[in-house]
């Protein structure tokens, strides 16, 4: 299943916190053609580089499957970001 919400918090310092929510799919569509070109430049590399195209795009399409549920907190010094992919 593709992740379908990207939730940021940022903590400030001295500040309310700032919360962000990212809608995977509207994101997507609008960077569709781009991610045309990353695909096709993803196949170009494969076939120079002698990589089965398909299974490396499965690859990537399970790396992209398995990135709901995941959540990683970043700190430096009293400024903290947290980011959840749902």
């Amino acid at each position: 299943m593709m992740p379908q919400l990207v939730t940021v918090k940022v903590n400030r310092p001295d500040r309310r916190p700032l919360r962000f929510w990212v809608p995977v799919l509207p994101v997507a569509l609008l960077l569709f053609p781009l991610v045309v070109l990353v695909v096709l430049a993803a196949i170009v590399a494969c076939l120079v580089f002698r990589i089965g195209v398909v299974r490396a795009l499965g690859a990537g399409w399970r790396v992209i499957s398995a990135l709901p549920g995941t959540r990683f907190d970043i700190e430096q010094g009293r400024l903290a970001v947290l980011v959840a992919i749902r």
